[in-house]
């Protein structure tokens, strides 16, 4: 009797791999022809767009999309290219799904979305344009620990407060590492106790650095740090902890309105305190309380092109907008336990783009909620613009106004329209929840 060997030129990895794969597909293809097509029924309506206010007030924002992960924003060919290769044994790794892990704020520039991500340890990137994902901060030098607030100049250069590092980092648009500012000297201590945030200016000058201090902190140390941007001298710093008029307690944010003005979120004072550009105190609005226009736990803030403000309540699980003078215009937003559009448990970052489109960030639901003017269609603006194959989307800016940036690229789009809530009498919105927490002092929460 002849002895007949069979020889398989593969390893038993792959070939259990390739069964794998194999049997994937056999059972695709019986399940395709076990499944009852439905009957036709002819074209369906499709869902009313939620809205806010609700009917019957005029709707000044409409909910367009939620941010989890880069299949939210890749292309759905590359997708489908991914799964096809995974199946095929042309690439042995499953499609790669990458949800947020904890985010924490977001900035934004010409559809290019940046998101922090404490969990995971780097800023997440989604290009919407482009369709595609990538990440800033784990490559060395430029490698990120702990980053918090974030925010982009109009350049699109990339500004990273990284908590743990007590730093704060700098990166082009494509994520390449530029330089690092307020680090201190060897021996030396930190510039900052507790570094919450980061602003800069849309020049790219000055940054405005966010110490948040602590309930046991020394007094100085409730304060906003100014950086030049470039070289990264320190300037001048901005208050110190107290109740006063233009002193601060547990600051959390920042934000520059279109006349030069700097919005603070005073946390631990409940109100937003308003100083000049070189520091000094001008005004404040808002109090402790359950009412229209009241804080809570405020946390971040935002400004849109008509200096308009919009403020993170983390116990209210909602986003406030008041007008400049510090008139409440609406809200949007409900505490929750199960997620859904506007839907809150642990809001915390907020960002406003070039078309005034908002993002609202919830570290618990792991998401990034979008919502865009009425006036603008779902087409316009830099998320309604699809790139050609192989085309990307640029970062030149037409300014004359900010140094090094070149002219007549990528011009915007143009008349958008700014999406600026009309003053109203009082709140068109739902009443805050009558279940909602009595306010309490803001501490150190799950980050800061």
């Amino acid at each position: 009797m002849t002895n007949i060997t069979i020889t398989f030129n593969t390893s038993p990895i792959n070939f259990i791999g390739s069964m794998h794969r194999w049997l994937a597909c056999v059972m695709l293809l019986g399940l395709s022809a076990c499944v009852q097509l439905p009957e036709e029924r002819g074209p369906q309506e499709p869902p009313p767009p939620l809205v806010y206010p609700s009917p019957p007030d005029e709707a000044r924002f409409i909910y367009e999309r939620t941010i989890y992960g880069n299949f939210d924003v890749e292309t759905a060919l590359a997708r489908e290219r991914s799964a096809a290769d995974w199946l095929t044994g042309e690439n042995s790794s499953e499609p790669n799904y990458e949800r947020l892990g904890k985010p924490y704020a977001v900035a934004v520039h010409r559809g290019r979305i940046f998101i922090s991500d404490t969990a995971a340890r780097v800023v997440k990137v989604f290009d919407v344009p482009e369709g595609r994902y990538f990440r800033i901060g784990q490559d060395n030098p430029g490698t990120l620990q702990k980053p918090i607030g974030i925010d982009v100049d109009g350049a699109g250069n990339l500004y990273v407060a990284d908590a743990t590092a007590k730093v704060i980092m700098v990166y082009d648009r494509d994520g390449k590492f530029l330089r690092k500012l307020a680090s201190n000297k060897i021996g030396e201590p930190s510039l900052f106790s507790r570094l919450a945030s980061v602003t800069v200016d849309k020049k790219g000058e000055k940054v405005y650095a966010v110490d948040i201090g602590g309930s046991r902190s020394a007094d100085e140390t409730h304060r906003i740090r100014v950086f030049n941007a470039q070289t990264g001298a320190h300037l001048f710093d901005i208050s110190h902890r107290g109740s006063a008029p233009g002193e601060l307690n547990l600051p959390r944010d920042i934000a520059i309105s279109k006349s030069n003005e700097l919005y603070i979120v005073d946390s631990g004072n409940f109100r937003i305190q308003i100083f000049d550009i070189a520091g000094k105190y001008l005004r404040a609005f808002g109090q402790i309380g359950k009412q229209f226009g009241n804080f809570s736990r405020p946390k971040e803030i935002a400004i849109d092109a008509e200096d308009n403000v919009y403020v993170i309540d983390t116990t209210f699980g909602n986003f406030q907008i008041f007008n400049p003078k510090g008139e409440l215009l609406m809200f949007i937003g409900t505490p929750a336990n199960i997620d859904g559009p506007a839907h809150y448990r642990l809001p915390s970052g907020i960002t406003i783009d070039e078309d005034g489109r908002i993002y609202v960030v919830d570290q618990l639901f792991r998401k990034v909620d979008i919502f865009r003017p009425a006036a603008l269609s779902a087409e316009e603006g830099y998320l309604g613009r699809k790139l050609k194959p192989g085309e990307k989307s640029s970062g030149a800016l037409v300014d004359p106004n900010i140094p090094g940036t070149p002219g007549g690229e990528a011009n915007p789009p143009q008349n958008i329209p700014s999406g600026t809530p009309a003053p109203a009498e009082k709140p068109t919105n739902t009443k805050v929840p009558e279940s909602t927490k009595p306010p309490v002092v803001p501490e150190e929460d799950e980050e800061l």
